[in-house]
């Protein structure tokens, strides 16, 4: 079972950003803290720092589990991070459900590490934080920085 570096931390940490009152995000989803969303995010929520990094460690717990579990072959601890920022930013359903997770099966890690940058899109739109989050999960995928 792999676990989450703190290289791949910083990644999400970075790209979602740090905001303590709820918010509605690109398509209109209530979030809080490093990206959490679901039913406890209100509006006018509001958490403290350490609130928001438990939330982001049990989320990212979340992601961490579902890579490891639909993975079935060998990964690089880049691969791994970058797979699980992917999931956690994009869902578990549309993890499992990508092309990217099913080149990544057939061990064909060029070709998964070009389908990053394909989801890019929210709302019907190219979002360029999104591009550049894509970007990043691909050049550590590849085993950059």
């Amino acid at each position: 079972m792999y676990q989450l570096s703190t290289q791949g931390l910083a990644l999400t940490k970075g790209f979602e950003g740090l905001r303590l009152m709820a918010y509605q995000d690109s398509v209109g989803v209530w979030t809080i803290g490093y990206g959490h969303t679901g039913a406890d995010v209100l509006p006018c929520h509001g958490i403290s720092e350490p609130e928001a990094e438990a939330l982001l460690l049990s989320d990212m717990q979340e992601a961490v589990a579902c890579v490891n579990g639909a993975v079935k072959v060998p990964l690089t601890q880049g691969q791994f991070d970058a797979l699980s920022d992917f999931c956690f930013n994009c869902g578990r359903g549309n993890f499992l459900s990508s092309t990217l997770l099913r080149k990544v099966n057939a061990g064909d890690y060029e070709g998964a590490a070009a389908q990053f940058t394909l989801w890019d899109h929210a709302g019907g739109q190219v979002i360029a934080g999104l591009l550049a989050r894509r970007k990043a999960e691909a050049a550590l995928f590849k085993g950059g920085k």
